[in-house]
């Protein structure tokens, strides 16, 4: 606890994205399948969540299932979208409890009904929750994010409704997913990988990038706070110079 409120002096990212990574390699270190290392993975997500709440991080981002995802063995997808519809299901007491509003962004109709319905109730029921965002991107590609975006331009720009003159980084933005979101300050990848795999590709542009060898389902507050603690050693310059920043 002493760790959190020497946190709490310094700058918290309104918006941390995590990319959770490592959940198979995990389970094979242990000699389990795959869906062990997601189903033990649910400990780092409830740790992860509630001490972003408790430290003032406003909304939390969990890259929880790609539309690339959909090509991994049948088995174990139908076993993330039950375990999805059972961590709902369970979760939301403690979703309340800690004041945390559940969101989901991407390609929602692509989720089987079952799961689609659980999701939808789980956000019915915290809807009102002020404290954090917990939002879920599930079936989510961020370059189907930004086609999907400019589809949607390129029709308001057909129909009349908006001139090419009033296209902007700001009106485009208001296109995405994340419409109502503000862009992730600190993007947080787990298990060694060091790369962004098709994730808020547009809102990342200025995140700091933190990167940790350690396995999703080991990860817990503390390397949150870790992770946090990095990103307040470093200067967010936005292209200005080092004398322009400390200028302000």
């Amino acid at each position: 606890m002493s760790e959190q409120k020497d946190i709490i002096e310094g700058p918290i990212p309104e918006h941390i994205a995590i990319i959770m990574d490592g959940n198979g390699r995990w389970a094979k270190e242990k000699g389990q399948p795959r869906i062990f290392g997601h189903r033990s993975a649910l400990k780092a997500v409830r740790d992860t969540t509630e001490t972003a709440a408790k430290i003032g991080v406003k909304y939390v981002t969990l890259y929880a299932f790609s539309t690339e995802n959909w090509n991994r063995p049948k088995k174990e997808v139908s076993a993330l979208m039950d375990l999805l519809v059972s961590t709902i299901n369970k979760e939301v007491k403690t979703l309340n409890k800690n004041d945390i509003r559940l969101r989901a962004i991407g390609e929602l109709d692509q989720l089987p009904p079952k799961t689609l319905k659980e999701l939808q109730k789980g956000m019915d029921q915290t809807k009102d929750n002020s404290q954090m965002d917990l939002v879920l991107a599930l079936s989510y590609s961020s370059k189907w994010e930004i086609v999907k975006a400019i589809k949607k331009v390129a029709t308001d720009v057909k129909s009349g409704e908006l001139e090419v003159d009033q296209i902007d980084e700001t009106l485009f933005s208001s296109y995405l997913a994340t419409q109502d979101i503000p862009d992730p300050e600190l993007m947080i990848r787990t298990s060694g990988e060091t790369r962004i795999s098709n994730f808020l590709l547009w809102q990342l542009a200025y995140a700091e990038l933190y990167f940790t060898p350690t396995l999703w389902p080991d990860f817990r507050g503390a390397d949150l706070i870790e992770a946090i603690k990095s990103f307040q050693k470093r200067e967010r310059r936005f292209g200005q110079t080092s004398e322009q920043i400390l200028k302000k």
